[in-house]
């Protein structure tokens, strides 16, 4: 039986020696933070060799690069993107909900 994951994105990634973990997490739907956003639950760790880490760093390159060409994503000038904070610019039409990883 094949099992998925649903995540909302990467909380941290850890480089250890020869080892990568990412750290995925989900919004929570009862937990907030003091800005009144759903706080980020840990859920699951992935654990890489360098290499495989470096390999699938590509292949997710790839695939947004295609998600761009296609335009289900639009690119933004980083410095655009919103507050060091991770949260958007207060002029942003970007839901406070939408993933970090997605600016």
């Amino acid at each position: 039986m094949d099992t998925e994951l649903f995540t909302d994105g990467i909380g941290e990634i850890t480089v250890g020696g020869s080892i990568v973990r990412v750290d995925l997490f989900s919004l929570s739907p009862t937990e907030r933070d003091a800005n009144n956003a759903p706080k980020r639950v840990f859920r699951q760790r992935l654990i890489f060799s360098v290499e495989s880490f470096a390999n699938s760093v590509e292949v997710m390159q790839k695939a947004l690069q295609g998600l761009v060409d296609a335009g289900a994503v639009r690119r933004t000038d980083p410095s655009q993107a919103g507050s060091p904070t991770g949260q958007p610019a207060p002029n942003s039409p970007r839901s406070p909900n939408v993933s970090s990883n997605f600016r």
